[in-house]
């Protein structure tokens, strides 16, 4: 997958003129260096590939984390063992299914702001299932099929558009073919933490999502009371539209 992935957004990052690490000046002392990524059910950490391309050109020291898609817990426990070893505060960033599980890791005393990304943002007590069920399917979520383990995939004949139409086919049929499953009991799991009550949030809304209702965004953002950027993307906007959703990130690490 990730050969695939990297080679079109390496390509996209080239193309939106990101300059290489030594030719950029160094980041001002005020501004949060260190960047967490937190990657969504289905993929993997490549995901953020053509973001982390761009935060790295330009001096930031960004890190991806995997997760193991296996609960809840599991994930923050992911998540907090790689803010843990920051050497100074963090902007953690979630997409999609990331954004439950920066709202819990979020509470780490690391954790300076918060980014969503087409993410989901519980309250607490709340959970993916009943937040899903309170609206009409979206054709991904109504795509959502468990397997003989009750570990959950998009079907892959829908996954291409209802996921990935902004990015070429080839690559939406490559990422739905290799997708990562998640333990359904993930979604199952009530936000025991909502760290948005207590840190600066910022909110990458996709307009053309067709996974997470932008409806729904919209009332995520609305509530944390969120700096809300809108693309013109898919639920993969944080690799169609890696150019804006770095620049939401540099505005939440305090660099504009």
């Amino acid at each position: 997958m990730k050969s695939l992935l990297m080679s079109a957004l390496m390509l996209t990052t080239a193309m939106l003129g990101a300059a290489p690490a030594w030719a950029q000046p160094a980041l001002p002392d005020q501004t949060i260096k260190n960047i967490v990524l937190v990657h969504g059910a289905f993929v993997d950490e490549t995901s953020w590939d053509g973001v982390t391309a761009i935060l790295t050109a330009k001096g930031y020291k960004v890190t991806a984390v995997k997760n193991p898609l296996t609960s809840l817990a599991d994930d923050v426990a992911a998540t907090n063992a790689v803010l843990d070893a920051q050497d100074g505060p963090v902007v953690l960033v979630g997409h999609s299914w990331g954004g439950v599980v920066i709202g819990e890791a979020g509470d780490n005393a690391k954790v300076a702001s918060l980014v969503y990304v087409s993410a989901f943002a519980p309250e607490k007590g709340e959970t993916i299932t009943a937040l899903a069920a309170s609206g009409p399917a979206t054709p991904g979520a109504a795509a959502i099929r468990p397997d003989a383990k009750g570990y959950l995939t998009i079907d892959p004949a829908v996954f291409p558009s209802a996921v990935a139409g902004d990015l070429p086919k080839k690559i939406g049929e490559h990422l739905a073919a290799h997708q990562m499953p998640i333990n359904h009991t993930a979604f199952d799991a009530p936000a025991e933490i909502a760290a948005w009550h207590d840190k600066p949030s910022w909110y990458v809304l996709s307009s053309k999502d067709l996974v997470l209702d932008p409806h729904a965004q919209a009332f995520f953002a609305e509530r944390m009371k969120a700096k809300v950027t809108t693309v013109e993307g898919s639920h993969a906007s944080l690799a169609s539209h890696a150019k804006e959703v770095a620049a939401v990130i540099e505005a939440a690490a305090g660099a504009k």
